[in-house]
């Protein structure tokens, strides 16, 4: 959707990636490896890319509760007009323990957002 949207403006991608982290008592556990979370990076930007977009990217590192502030800021730095996200579906009751990336999001940014479904083959599986 991001890559839609940039060709038919003209617009530059600046993919973010975060690479998330969880704390419990005094233990910090990585949720994927460097190696992972770089794979995933140049592989978003590589297919951007490849469509004939301009497209650059970064990687961040934080704890979960920091993934939302992590993107906000990448988005007033990069001075971004639209942050697009994929909000990752979850119950009511888990999203009380742990706000949405997607609502922290839309709530403390100052950028438009979009949010877009998973592509129907993907939410089946």
């Amino acid at each position: 959707m991001a890559g839609d949207m940039a060709r038919l403006t003209g617009a530059s991608v600046h993919v973010v990636h975060v690479a998330a982290a969880t704390a419990t008592l005094d233990t910090v556990v990585r949720l994927e490896d460097d190696a992972e979370a770089e794979a995933i990076l140049d592989e978003a930007v590589a297919t951007l890319r490849d469509e004939g977009i301009k497209a650059d990217g970064t990687l961040a590192t934080g704890l979960l509760s920091e993934v939302p502030s992590l993107i906000t800021s990448a988005a007033e730095q990069f001075r971004a007009d639209l942050i697009v996200l994929s909000p990752h579906h979850r119950g009511a009751v888990a999203a009380l323990f742990n706000p949405r990336v997607s609502d922290a999001v839309t709530h403390a940014s100052r950028t438009a957002v979009l949010l877009v479904p998973d592509e129907p083959e993907a939410a089946s599986s």
